[in-house]
């Protein structure tokens, strides 16, 4: 497995679980991820715009392959509601094999079948 096919996990949060649905649904459908956990709510403190925030949130993880990445990236930007969602690559550094082969297996390109 080439160090693009290896899988990660993208970290996002929602204002929430309706939209965090819809756009793991996306993810999954498109190919983008083999999997996305949607957690239950959370609250984020957070300085923006010079003041202090205290929100309620929902977090997803997603889970694909770093070569396509920044496509999920830039697919949960295009449909997020916030100018600046918080969005985070994070790299895995060992787990299941069999898990691990799951996820790269469910994040094949359509139309070229090569794995991501």
């Amino acid at each position: 497995m080439t160090a693009n096919g290896k899988p990660v996990v993208v970290y996002c949060t929602f204002p929430e679980r309706a939209t965090a649905l819809a756009i793991a649904g996306a993810l999954v459908d498109e190919g983008l991820a083999a999997c996305v956990n949607v957690l239950g709510e959370i609250t984020s403190v957070y300085v923006w715009e010079g003041a202090r925030h205290e929100e309620a949130e929902v977090a997803a993880i997603v889970k694909t392959v770093a070569d396509r990445a920044e496509e999920v990236v830039a697919f949960v930007k295009a449909r997020h509601p916030f100018t600046n969602p918080a969005i985070l690559v994070v790299p895995i550094t060992g787990g299941s094999a069999e898990f691990l082969a799951w996820i790269t297996q469910g994040t094949v390109r359509r139309g070229g079948g090569d794995a991501g």
